[in-house]
């Protein structure tokens, strides 16, 4: 069994995507996934972005601080289930990112909705910056979400930004795709490979 690490942001439909696909995958080859959180409110803080964007960002630090607070409080196995509640309603019921998403995604997930407090608290921000710059660090800051990281026997894993996909393969078509991008991900002094987006995310 080889345990993945990703990184996402609720923001993210792009990731949002990517960790369905890699659900499928869990279930055709012997991987598990662990959920982490990454900000893209974090990555772009310092950044030039249009002012609607830098609107959409200002929104973004509550579900991640709230992750980041329910892990701190009861262990990195509460944030997979939270992400799963949170994206459902952003990305599915097109909830947006505010107190009541925040606070619907604690009680699917059984967490006390006294949480939610931390999404307008810097109380965590310490540890959300720590997380994000776990994810980040091998992989570069020109990229944003998803992230994953593959352990290696032989010395560091592989770690990459992506795949961008839509929509979701599914069954054996997701284990193909994740020989492939291991494959491609693996090869040493391999850096990219990308085309222009035509569509926009599929999530069925």
């Amino acid at each position: 069994m080889t345990d993945v690490d990703l990184w996402v942001d609720p923001a993210c439909p792009w990731a949002w995507i990517t960790s369905r696909w890699l659900l499928e995958v869990e279930r055709v080859r012997d991987v598990r996934v662990r959920f982490h959180v990454m900000s893209l409110s974090v990555l772009n803080e310092h950044r030039e972005v249009s002012d609607r964007y830098r609107e959409q960002l200002a929104q973004a630090w509550g579900p991640v601080r709230v992750l980041i607070a329910a892990e701190q409080t009861y262990g990195p196995g509460v944030v997979r289930p939270l992400y799963d509640a949170m994206g459902t309603r952003v990305h599915l019921r097109r909830t947006g990112l505010g107190r009541d998403m925040i606070i619907g995604a604690l009680q699917e997930a059984g967490l006390p909705v006294s949480l939610a407090a931390a999404a307008t608290s810097t109380e965590y921000d310490a540890q959300l910056r720590a997380s994000h710059t776990a994810g980040m660090a091998p992989v570069g800051e020109d990229v944003g979400t998803p992230v994953i990281h593959v352990p290696r026997v032989d010395g560091e894993p592989i770690a990459f930004f992506g795949p961008v996909i839509t929509p979701a393969p599914r069954g054996e078509a997701a284990g193909r795709l994740w020989d492939g991008v291991l494959a491609v991900a693996g090869t040493d002094g391999f850096f990219e490979l990308k085309r222009t987006r035509t569509r926009g995310p599929i999530f069925s």
